[in-house]
């Protein structure tokens, strides 16, 4: 059995964090990361720019050089790859988290952490998981169709293609005007009756324009409702309209693993956002040992926490694990 004072929950900038901290403290820790490092970021569109600047998306104070006034995905994907060699990372890739036990030694309280590749023996836990892993689904019929996906990464795919996006805010707008400017016949589809708050301000102009000149056609008010081999139902303000579709690109936002607090035990503050219980100067849970870091702190509010306003998290955790253990 693998013994280490910490264990991480999640292989992203935060988790990232947490053991640059935890190293740093003299803690002995260890991440476990059911996908790729930093998984999320992996995920994000392959042409992606952030709406930070580079210097906001450092960490353990390494410089994060970028040439463009916002760096890309590819230049975050690279940077955080560099840091995890820097500091000579313990981290355990494609392994996922299955069971989190409370259990007793000698010593006092620890975890029992089962994965799907070993057990391991900690004294403290952190999850820092992120929310980009599971999608909000449409729950509509031939949501599960191979030509529909949730997860955006290349506009080249469909090329001359007929695209459906469904959102309003940033991954659905780069996505209708990425594949419109590779010759996609786009087609959004938005349940509110604007783009969204939220759209970085350099891209608003740019689908607002796209729109008012009929380059990619817009349905305000309205639903996607079905989808079928070679069309798509929509349900607008004026009835029921078909259209020839031949991809469905469903940006309708993503979710933390709540799952995992629920089988933790994790008590809510508000149960409507799913916002988990916490300590905000220590992070910690109301379960003696387990904290939280970054965004999984929002619940449902994916809005709220980010790579740049969460970096303090991992300070905040190791601080008080070092007060206790050292």
């Amino acid at each position: 059995m693998d013994k280490y004072d910490i264990l991480i929950v999640g292989a992203g900038p935060i988790g990232m964090a947490c053991a640059i901290e935890a190293q740093r403290a003299g803690l002995s820790y260890v991440i476990v990361e059911k996908g790729a490092l930093v998984n999320s970021l992996f995920n994000y569109p392959v042409f992606m720019t952030f709406f930070s600047t580079s210097q906001k998306l450092e960490i353990g104070e390494v410089p994060f050089v970028s040439i463009n006034p916002k760096p890309n995905r590819n230049e975050a994907v690279e940077y955080y790859r560099r840091v995890a060699e820097k500091f000579a990372m313990n981290i355990r890739l494609f392994e996922r988290v299955e069971q989190v036990e409370r259990s007793a030694d000698s010593v006092g309280s620890s975890f029992l952490v089962k994965t799907s590749k070993r057990t391991y023996q900690v004294r403290k836990v952190i999850i820092a998981t992120g929310f980009y892993d599971i999608p909000l689904l449409m729950n509509i019929p031939g949501e599960g169709l191979p030509q529909v996906t949730h997860y955006y990464k290349d506009p080249h795919l469909y090329a001359f293609q007929r695209v459906v996006v469904v959102g309003a805010n940033n991954s659905a707008i780069d996505a209708a005007l990425e594949t419109y400017r590779k010759g996609a016949q786009v087609t959004l589809v938005i349940r509110g009756g604007e783009i969204g708050s939220y759209v970085k301000y350099w891209v608003r102009p740019d689908i607002e324009n796209r729109i008012k000149e009929g380059a990619i056609k817009v349905y305000f008010h309205s639903e996607l409702t079905e989808i079928r081999d070679g069309e798509v139902t929509i349900q607008t303000p004026d009835g029921n309209i078909i259209l020839e579709n031949d991809f469905v690109i469903a940006m309708t936002g993503y979710q933390p693993d709540f799952g995992m607090l629920e089988r933790l035990r994790v008590q809510l503050a508000d149960t409507e956002k799913h916002e988990p219980a916490y300590n905000e100067e220590t992070m910690e849970t109301v379960l003696p040992g387990l904290y939280l870091a970054g965004v999984v702190c929002g619940g449902r509010d994916t809005h709220q926490w980010f790579i740049e306003n969460s970096r303090v998290h991992a300070v905040q955790i190791i601080r008080h694990i070092s007060a206790e253990i050292l």
